[in-house]
């Protein structure tokens, strides 16, 4: 029963708004981890994005909103990534209204990061691939971690090898000491060949 429920999920989500859910990518790049084989839009122009493009770099993966408690970590999040990008950390947000506390459009959304954040870390659109039970990347996330977002700015890190290695509740800010610790060791380290 649980297993229709999620197939009608996924189903009327498409019909609702196919241009916006995730897309996979082929396969047969054995370079790209298998974590990273998929595609998203930017928020920003809705250009089609492969996380593989990720790949040997560090990832700090952030479900976001505009209107929660915890939106003030896009201060965090902005400077995190200005502080290591050059060093090889990427930022990648994914707005969700899976709570009830994102703005209505991409459109708004992007105006509200650029203008009150002065974002300039990647986004993706709204709901990119459905909510995020059945985002396939949030899928893998949470199936790599164990854990799954409970709210807005939930937060998990990939290594360079592309394995999620991190996950860390809302409460627990991108600038926080566990968080920075671990980023600057896995910057320290390179990719395995």
């Amino acid at each position: 029963m649980i297993r229709i429920a999620a197939i009608l999920t996924l189903f009327l989500g498409t019909l609702a708004s196919p241009a916006l859910h995730a897309q996979a990518v082929p396969a047969g790049d054995p370079a790209c981890p298998p974590l990273l084989r998929h595609a998203f839009n930017q928020l920003q122009d809705g250009t089609p994005q492969s996380l593989c493009q990720y790949r040997g770099k560090v990832i700090l993966v952030v479900n976001t909103a505009s209107k929660c408690g915890y939106t003030k970590q896009f201060d965090a999040l902005e400077a995190m990534y200005a502080r290591y990008k050059d060093r090889g950390l990427v930022v990648i947000g994914f707005p969700s209204n899976d709570f009830g506390q994102e703005l209505e459009s991409n459109k708004e959304i992007a105006e509200f990061c650029r203008t009150t954040y002065g974002v300039k870390f990647s986004l993706f659109q709204k709901d990119a691939g459905g909510s995020l039970g059945v985002n396939p990347f949030y899928v893998d996330l949470g199936k790599a971690t164990g854990q799954v977002p409970k709210w807005n700015f939930h937060k998990y890190v990939i290594d360079r090898d592309g394995r999620a290695i991190a996950s860390y509740k809302s409460a627990v800010t991108p600038d926080s000491r566990e968080i920075t610790a671990l980023i600057e060791r896995l910057l320290a380290s390179k990719p395995a060949a």
